[in-house]
């Protein structure tokens, strides 16, 4: 009881300091990304907080492995470098009796990683998606300043108007410059302003003003005044299909429509939480340290098996996706080749310690004699 409780206490401390640290180097790196692309004018300023916020939901579950396994891994680590193995091989147990401490830690951590992954995750996608496109579909009039030439959502029209009013609903002398495949459009005016129709839809309606229009390169430009004139701003946001995608669908959509898409999403989920328990088992067998090699060569296994196994995990659900695997096959194929290398260092580490814990314990004996 004494050894489970120093065990979590320990397991505990160094799980906070490695999630701490990997949700740090996360957030710095997501928030330069994000501020990168507020800079260049593809998100909203406003967005940034909200989109790392989603970002890290989604990545809550790889960071919680990874959390598990490297703290399982530095806590027998340090078990091994402070000589407590030699008291634990020599009291008569095995390697095998760290299973049952380590998985009663992993097991709380691997709930939380199933439970963001079928339910925050998604939610956190499908909202990322509707921040996006509000600010794609947010009025061209939005992004126009007085005395500037600014290019328009959708980079089909620029736009140039000398004044606006307090409350950005009229402008005044605007210049419009539309350019497609099939036309181009010049509209003129000395005033507008901004009116929504009864569907939602916003339109800048031009007063006395005029159009040119004519075929690209061309040369030659057809001439309209008009007394109104509207452009359509914006129609109506449909958020509510936005990223209808398997990354947004919960289990119960999956489920009813398994399409190659969505089991291959399915098969991601499910691994996550797999992953959690068996990326701590792997963590006890790979933590022993072999002086002779330094500690170095284990932390730099651990790293080369976690890389394979995390990226074949992404290969398998590309396949499951493309149809090459069947669902009933990449479900368990990966997990299942880790289990086979993990059984094997476990009857490895469990056979070579008898002869090195001899080795040990006869060195104080043979210097006494």
């Amino acid at each position: 009881m004494l050894f489970k409780t120093a065990l979590r206490r320990d397991l505990s401390n160094l799980a906070g300091v490695v999630f701490a640290t990997l949700f740090t180097v996360m957030v710095t790196t997501s928030l330069i990304r994000w501020l990168g692309r507020a800079a260049n004018g593809l998100t909203d300023t406003a967005s940034v907080l909200p989109m790392i916020a989603f970002g890290a939901i989604n990545l809550l579950p790889v960071l919680l492995v990874l959390t598990v396994y490297v703290s399982v891994l530095m806590a027998l680590t340090r078990a091994y470098r402070d000589s407590e193995m030699v008291i634990w091989f020599s009291s008569g147990r095995s390697l095998v009796d760290w299973v049952g401490p380590v998985l009663s830690f992993v097991a709380p951590v691997a709930l939380l990683v199933a439970l963001v992954a079928f339910v925050g995750g998604p939610w956190a996608t499908q909202q990322s998606n509707e921040y996006q496109s509000r600010f794609s579909q947010r009025e061209d009039i939005s992004r126009v300043s007085a005395g500037q030439f600014r290019e328009s959502a959708s980079a089909g029209r620029v736009f140039y108007v000398e004044s606006l009013n307090d409350e950005n609903t009229e402008v005044r002398n605007v210049f419009v410059s539309q350019i497609d495949p099939q036309r181009e459009v010049i509209v003129v005016s000395q005033r507008g302003q901004i009116e929504v129709m009864p569907n939602g839809d916003r339109y800048l309606v031009l007063e006395k003003g005029r159009r040119y229009d004519g075929e690209p390169g061309s040369g030659s430009l057809r001439l309209m005044e008009f007394e109104r004139y509207g452009l359509l701003l914006e129609g109506r946001a449909d958020v509510s299909g936005a990223g209808a995608s398997a990354r947004t669908m919960s289990l119960v959509e999956l489920l009813a429509d398994p399409s190659r898409v969505n089991l291959a999403e399915l098969n991601w989920r499910i691994s996550l939480p797999v992953s959690a328990f068996l990326m701590a088992l792997l963590a006890i067998p790979l933590s022993a340290v072999n002086p002779r090699l330094g500690r170095s060569i284990n932390l730099i296994l651990a790293l080369l098996i976690y890389v394979v196994y995390n990226n074949m995990l992404s290969v398998v659900s590309a396949w499951i996706g493309q149809g090459r695997v069947p669902f009933s096959v990449g479900v368990w194929v990966v997990h299942a080749a880790l289990a086979v290398v993990i059984v094997f260092l476990f009857w490895r580490r469990i056979r070579l310690p008898r002869r090195w814990l001899r080795r040990v314990l006869s060195r104080p004996a043979a210097g006494a004699a």
